[in-house]
């Protein structure tokens, strides 16, 4: 079944290279298509001697507790709150409707193979474990890479109560038949969830998950609850999209990526940037993630907060979270 014409697309069933490093490191986010797992070892070996160099090396690392733990329960059912879950999960409740964006609580991000991942792992733990989770009323997906839509994640949280908003071409991805329903959504095109009203627009990345799977879309979001707006850029370089949301109404929140930019800037804003955008699309708040919880590009874990908080410079009370597991409340 398809919404036509700038609505959704409704799925019911699951039907440059900086240096060479680079490519093969933007090979491994989106995986091994075309390789049978008897090749895979060897295969990846020769392509990516620096990943498994740092793939043993953390395996016996212990993943440590986040630094937060936020308490949901206690949230009220009116105004906007929202908590830092890790990279770019986090929870929002707007006037008591329940959000989950890009949700990843698996210890690993990369390909799954039944007993195992291959894949970076985690520096923290979620900041919420998934039995102390409320029940999403909405998923929001921004694009298909591994650490963005975690198909092990995405099937613990399957609910008759929860309906999912992703990106064109992705609903095969996950068990749509699970969810209460599952829209996919291209650039422009709009869906209301309950009380939600969601709008995709054009980023600056790329959605294939897998080598050659270019057709998949990638999105950001902006959300409009009553009176509350807010965006979620999922994933994205440098872009002039976001200077083309403003509008007469600010936006309360902008959950904005900050990390993974040495060596890939084309792909993955810098700080300043992800400040630049924020204030470009006249959102009151900045709520940065995509740092801070796994090791995907060469910059220091701390180094992008520290620049983002050199960038706000004294209006540094706008920025939502420094550390996983911290709160905003707006009422």
């Amino acid at each position: 079944m398809v919404q036509d014409a700038r609505t959704a697309t409704t799925v019911f069933e699951p039907e440059r290279q900086a240096s060479r490093v680079s490519s093969r490191r933007r090979w491994l986010v989106g995986g091994f298509a075309g390789l049978g797992l008897a090749a895979i070892g060897a295969a990846a070996y020769r392509a990516f001697p620096s990943f498994w160099r740092q793939y043993f090396r953390e395996l016996r690392r212990p993943i440590a507790p986040a630094p937060r733990q936020p308490n949901p329960a206690r949230w009220p059912d009116t105004g906007l709150h929202a908590a830092w879950l890790g990279h770019t999960t986090v929870l929002l409740a707007v006037d008591g409707f329940w959000l989950l964006t890009d949700p990843i609580f698996s210890k690993r991000a990369g390909i799954h193979l039944g007993v195992t991942t291959l894949g970076v792992k985690r520096l923290v733990e979620p900041a919420l474990p998934l039995s102390r989770l409320p029940v999403p009323d909405l998923l929001l997906l921004s694009h298909a890479h591994m650490d963005h839509m975690d198909t092990p994640t995405l099937r613990r949280l399957e609910n008759r109560r929860t309906t999912v908003v992703l990106a064109r071409h992705t609903g095969d991805l996950i068990r749509a038949g699970r969810y209460r329903a599952v829209h996919e959504l291209g650039w422009g095109e709009q869906v209301r969830v309950g009380p939600a009203l969601v709008r995709a627009f054009p980023v600056n990345h790329w959605g294939a998950r897998y080598r050659t799977d270019h057709h998949r879309g990638y999105n950001g979001y902006v959300v409009e609850i009553g009176r509350w707006r807010v965006i979620f850029g999922g994933d994205t370089g440098d872009t002039h999209h976001f200077r083309q949301l403003r509008g007469t109404r600010p936006y309360h929140l902008a959950i904005m990526p900050i990390g993974a930019y040495n060596p890939w800037r084309r792909r993955h804003c810098t700080p300043e940037e992800a400040w630049r955008m924020t204030n470009e699309a006249g959102a009151e708040r900045i709520l940065p993630v995509h740092h801070q919880t796994f090791v995907l590009s060469r910059e220091p874990v701390m180094e992008p907060i520290e620049r983002l908080l050199d960038a706000a410079g004294s209006q540094e009370d706008r920025v939502a979270a420094r550390r996983i597991g911290e709160e905003l409340h707006v009422s």
